[in-house]
């Protein structure tokens, strides 16, 4: 019986599929999304957030929109708003700005992204904005 040469490389993709499989799904499981706390200020109605977001994917995201939760310098939480980061497109970076009227900024101790509440796009997973990479450049914790 002869095989010829195709049969090694059809063992060999068998072999190899299970790692390749492995591969694709820890490539997937990486941040879709990298979200900076970049200021906090203060503003005549109350405190204004800085957020600089960088989509990851190759595609574009269409709308993003994520609750966020406020601490106040006693662990409490202050408020809870959802912040609607609007288009992000595909491997770039953009600046959103959220005004909370009567929040003190000096108060704010910690903000968390609670989860995504809207995240499409052509060709992106819904579950895609959960997986934010967060990073801050205040004294604010901020996570994800």
């Amino acid at each position: 019986m002869k095989f010829g040469p195709a049969l090694p490389l059809a063992a060999a993709a068998i072999f190899l599929q299970p790692l390749l499989a492995t591969g694709v799904q820890a490539q997937e499981a990486g941040p879709a999304l990298r979200v900076e706390l970049n200021a906090l200020q203060p503003s005549q109605s109350g405190c204004r957030l800085t957020f600089v977001a960088t989509n990851l994917l190759a595609q574009d995201i269409t709308k993003a929109a994520f609750e966020v939760v406020l601490f106040n310098k006693a662990g409490m939480v202050e408020r809870l708003s959802v912040f609607d980061f609007q288009e992000l497109p595909a491997s770039r970076t953009r600046v959103r700005q959220f005004a909370l009227a009567g929040a003190d900024c000096a108060n704010i101790s910690r903000i968390l992204v609670n989860g995504a509440t809207a995240c499409e796009g052509t060709g992106v997973d819904a579950k895609a904005c959960g997986r934010i990479e967060t990073t801050t450049k205040s004294d604010v914790v901020f996570s994800g």
